[in-house]
């Protein structure tokens, strides 16, 4: 547990950043981890997001948070548009404010929440980009001899197309976690929570042509149990496997804006237009609100109608 810092009653709940960067955010951080059993990525998004919050109040020179309004804390919100955030970026923000004020009620440093007040920005303005069925299979078929570890990459891209896990999930996978007889892949997502989703055939011969060739050779200069490994024999990090995705995707010619998050997107839409229902679904991405898995809805309405534009006589 982090050392704790309490305002006196005569102190304020100033905002000062020698305090709060050393004291509150690993307060606030502890929080998140224990008692709302958040993923470190999750919590380090959060801590980011505080400070950034923080430092716009010291910006306007405010140093009491019970002197925050709902005035105020929508010119912070304004703030966030001006800066031309993405909806799903200025959503998270929200909720980590929102999250803090609930810790400070809890904590008894508040007696009530006023940016539970605040309205969450129209996701729905927001669609992720999805590849189509045919880019997805020249993206898969990307890796080369010339490339590095091909059937690596090649088993990664495909793994990550026939389950729709996070990068982070599956940066974070062990053989064991892997089982090619039952055709099943178990991943721990967010908040920690685990669950098991299928490998398709391509996904499984990939893995196995991976793990009979390039692994061995990868593994014998560590004792990394991961599934993904690097030429040192480490396990893969989120970072280089975002990088990987963004050469082939490169490759093939797709969009810059490609990033692993788009195959767990295409993952879902694809599925979604195959007939698969939005409650599976919801339990193949891992997501804990069924609204969350409803975007993928309105991302297939979206490509329907583009369809009907393209292919109707009066279109």
């Amino acid at each position: 547990m982090p050392p704790r810092f309490k305002p006196t009653q005569t102190q304020p709940l100033q905002v000062v950043q020698e305090q709060f960067a050393q004291t509150r955010v690993e307060e606030f951080a502890h929080f998140l981890r224990t008692e709302c059993s958040m993923a470190d990525n999750s919590v380090q998004a959060y801590t980011r997001d505080i400070r950034q919050f923080y430092e716009w109040m010291q910006s306007r020179r405010i140093s009491d948070l019970r002197k925050l309004d709902l005035k105020t804390l929508s010119l912070f919100m304004q703030s966030l548009h001006d800066r031309q955030l993405s909806a799903t970026s200025i959503a998270r923000k929200l909720v980590a404010l929102k999250t803090l004020f609930r810790y400070f009620v809890l904590e008894g440093q508040l007696t009530e929440s006023v940016a539970e007040l605040l309205n969450s920005p129209k996701l729905w303005q927001y669609l992720p980009k999805v590849l189509s069925p045919e880019k997805v299979d020249a993206l898969l078929n990307a890796p080369t001899k010339q490339d590095g570890y091909p059937l690596r990459d090649r088993a990664l891209l495909c793994l990550m197309y026939a389950t729709g896990c996070r990068a982070s999930e599956v940066a974070s996978l062990t053989r064991s976690q892997i089982s090619l007889e039952e055709k099943t892949c178990r991943c721990i997502g967010k908040g920690n929570k685990e669950r098991i989703v299928s490998l398709n055939p391509v996904a499984i011969l990939a893995i196995e042509t991976y793990l009979e060739h390039e692994r061995p050779v990868l593994a014998n200069r560590s004792q990394e149990d991961a599934l993904f490994v690097s030429r040192t024999g480490r396990a893969l990090t989120r970072l280089t496997i975002w990088r990987l995705v963004k050469r082939y995707a490169g490759r093939v010619g797709c969009s810059g804006e490609v990033s692993p998050h788009t195959l767990r997107h295409s993952f879902a839409t694809h599925m979604l237009a195959g007939g698969a229902e939005i409650r599976a679904l919801q339990e193949m991405l891992g997501h804990a609100n069924i609204r969350t898995t409803q975007i993928y809805t309105h991302v297939e309405h979206s490509r329907l109608k583009s369809i009907h534009r393209a292919c109707h006589p009066r279109g």
